[in-house]
């Protein structure tokens, strides 16, 4: 039986706390976590969130489903959108954006949008049909597309003004509904949003 010195003991007590001290240096992994409410406003840093985006796409849809050209057309008017621009020096998601507008204003029953971004996809699908490889009655031909009446276009601006310990941040989403015949934009609005921070030393 091997009997340990008071220098192996202590050499032993070494390596276990560099250890734990390696440990504790490493990446950090959240293991546990909760559902949170998606609609509930959290300012965690001074970037574009999803309270914004929803507060924007929310004022865009309910103007575009008052407005006059919309509520009083014959039949619900055929929309092709294009994506949201980012005028902005911070990185935006504006693919989610335009596809939360897009999906409000299905949901609304008051127009209806054209998939302008799978047209390749259709084009392949129309060649296949026209193959010989399906069956005639089911085979779909070109030609029967639904035009689009509407562009619905839109672009987010932003500006940064910072003095002393505040930084204040303006973003601006101007969004229109153009009509494809007549190159009138029949439909706009615009949604603002300003927030202020301040800068605080760290761990205060």
């Amino acid at each position: 039986m091997r009997i340990l010195t008071g220098t192996s003991v202590g050499a032993i007590a070494l390596v276990f706390a560099s250890v734990g001290i390696l440990q504790a240096c490493g990446p950090k992994a959240f293991t546990k976590g909760e559902y949170d409410d998606p609609t509930r406003v959290e300012l965690l840093d001074d970037k574009f969130n999803e309270a914004d985006m929803q507060q924007m796409a929310e004022t865009v849809v309910q103007a575009i489903t008052q407005c006059e050209t919309v509520t009083h057309a014959a039949t619900r008017p055929v929309v092709a959108v294009e994506k949201v621009q980012n005028r902005t020096e911070e990185h935006i998601d504006t693919v989610s954006m335009t596809d939360k507008i897009r999906t409000a204003l299905i949901k609304s029953g008051k127009v209806r949008f054209v998939n302008k971004t799978e047209r390749g996809t259709l084009d392949e699908e129309y060649a296949y049909n026209e193959s010989g490889n399906v069956s005639t009655s089911t085979a779909k031909k070109r030609g029967k597309q639904i035009g689009a009446d509407y562009i619905l276009s839109g672009a987010m601006a932003t500006n940064i003004q910072q003095v002393g310990n505040d930084k204040l941040i303006y973003y601006k989403l101007t969004m229109n509904l153009t009509n494809l015949e007549t190159s009138i934009i029949d439909c706009t609005e615009e949604r603002e949003i300003r927030k202020k921070y301040r800068k605080r030393s760290v761990g205060l």
